[in-house]
């Protein structure tokens, strides 16, 4: 019976600790560090909340984003819808060559936009804009003759 005894304690001391489950719950050895375990999990926590907090951010610049771009595609319609007729003074295929052409025209005092002409790379510098016709065809005829010899009225077909 004593080597009974002394053969299980024995293999008592060989298959324990090397058993992982029953260290890892702290039955045999080293018991768990439960502060480093709860510190894992608060950074772990902390991390989540940061990137949420990012992504919310980012959520909220892109929706302010298309806002933007909505209102300004709605403005840009009244316009259109609103001004059909406008005299073209130019016609550039280089941005930067029609910015610097409609800041000289405003500063002759005309209210100058630039419009991009659907289907090309062409900005168009209009320096006025018209509800009618008629209008738009006697201000074109003494724009000719004091501004630009070359000044043409484009038509918006929306």
């Amino acid at each position: 019976m004593r080597q009974l005894t002394i053969f299980f304690f024995i293999i008592m001391i060989v298959v324990l600790p090397s058993c992982k489950f029953l260290r890892e719950k702290g039955l045999i050895g080293r018991k768990a560090d439960t502060m480093a375990v709860w510190q894992a999990r608060h950074d772990s926590i902390r991390v989540a909340d940061s990137i949420r907090k990012v992504q919310n951010r980012l959520r909220a610049i892109e929706n302010a984003k298309l806002d933007s771009i909505n209102k300004i595609d709605k403005e840009r319609t009244e316009w259109e819808s609103k001004y059909k007729y406008n005299i073209i003074c130019g016609s550039f295929i280089t941005p930067e060559y029609a910015r610097k052409y409609s800041a000289s025209l405003s500063q002759k005092g005309y209210k100058t936009r630039i419009m991009k002409l659907e289907g090309t790379k062409f900005e168009m510098v209009s320096a006025e804009a018209f509800d009618n016709f008629r209008n738009a065809a006697k201000r074109l005829k003494q724009f000719q003759d004091t501004v630009s010899t070359d000044a043409w009225i484009y038509i918006y077909k929306r």
